[in-house]
Parts: C-alpha cells; structure tokens; sequence
C-alpha cells in the first residue's frame, strides 16, 4: 500500500522536533555518567575488545525481540538504510560527517515506523544543524559545513538501532556492510537506553580524536 505523503511528512516532523544533537563548542563535551542499560562502546575502549563483546550479546532467547546497535564498516546515505536494515524496524539513525582533526557531532535521529521517516531523516539531521545555536565562530562554522553536507546526501549515517529477534540480528552481522551488531536483554524497554556510537575512522581507541583542524568552507 502506497503511503500518505500527507501522515509521512508529520510523522517525520514529530522525529525532527526529537533530534539529538550533542552541543558544539571550542572542546568536544565530556559525555555524562550512564545508570542505564547501554549500546556502544565507552569512551576509551579498544576498538578490537569492543567489536569482540558483540558477537556474545546475540545469545539466548531466539524468539523474544531486542534493541540493538548497528554498526556499519562505512558511512551511508539515509535513502540506503533499508538494504542494511534487513527489514528488521529502525528507531534511530545516527549520523556523522567527518572532517580532518576536526570534532564534529554525532545526530541521533529518533524515526517512527513508516516507510519515509528513514529516508528523511538526513534532511533532519541537517535541519537541526542549521538551527544550533554554537558558543563562537568556529563551531558555527562546524555547524554550517555539517548542515551542508547533509543536505547534499552525504553518505554519513554510521550506526542505525533496530529491533528484531536474534535470527534476524544474526542475518544482519553477517551484511557485508556491517561492521558490529550489539544487543541489548530482551526486557531492555524502549527509551530507556543509552546509545554510545562507534564511528567509521575509530579503529583503534574510541575518543573524539584531535580538534585542531582547519574547518572547510563547505
């Protein structure tokens, strides 16, 4: 059945007022303590030590559905995201435009469950950029470099939550596409989470690397 353009676009409307975006400034922030069940990797793990404890976490029930955390070996487009996926349901896109010794946040984009919403999640993405209210020049010219690329269809979505059984989360490690799938207990409720991303270029320690780049016009 086709989709309402009409429900589809405020469903996606709903999403963007929830966008995540971690505040810019002249030092990357200091994430705060975490007293939640949590996917992804602590700042300051090794990134090899990380991706070995993920494969146990797709372990037990085989029936009752979890949350977990996708990593993809790349960064993709938003209109990609189903071919990653494996029809398993998304709530979260995170995306991450890199640039050279440079911070740059990482955009959680909560969708609902419709087919458009993923798709326009970059545009979201980008839309929160554009409206940052940054602390000095730099960050606001961070903020403006971001919101361009985005909006250009940057291949700059890097992990995606789904939630699906342990079949289907095992089909998905094995993507060629992807580089980790973690999962949460089954009785992990939604919303009550923390999601710590794993970025494409992190290969070793996980940090938020240098900040003493020159930021690009565009």
């Amino acid at each position: 059945m086709r989709a309402n353009p009409r429900i589809a676009a405020g469903l996606i409307a709903a999403a963007v007022v929830a966008v995540v975006v971690l505040v810019l400034g002249a030092r990357p922030p200091v994430a705060p303590p975490i007293t939640t069940d949590e996917l992804g990797p602590d700042s300051g793990d090794r990134v090899p030590d990380y991706l070995a404890r993920t494969g146990a976490t797709l372990t037990g029930d085989q029936h009752r559905p979890r949350w977990a955390l996708v990593t993809l070996k790349q960064g993709i487009a938003a209109a990609d995201v189903p071919e990653y996926a494996g029809g398993l349901r998304v709530s979260q896109v995170l995306l991450h435009v890199p640039i050279d010794r440079v911070y740059t946040p990482v955009i959680t984009v909560p969708v609902p469950d419709h087919p458009g919403a993923v798709r326009a999640a970059q545009d979201a993405a980008a839309g929160a950029m554009a409206a940052q209210k940054t602390e000095d020049d730099r960050s606001r010219r961070i903020a403006a470099v971001v919101a361009s690329r985005l909006r250009s269809g940057c291949d700059c979505v890097v992990n995606l939550v789904v939630r699906g059984d342990l079949g289907g989360l095992r089909a998905l490690a094995a993507h060629s596409g992807v580089r980790s799938v973690e999962a949460l207990p089954p009785d992990a409720s939604a919303g009550a989470f923390a999601v710590r991303p794993l970025l494409p270029e992190q290969t070793d320690l996980v940090g938020p690397g240098s900040h003493d780049g020159v930021v690009p016009d565009r």
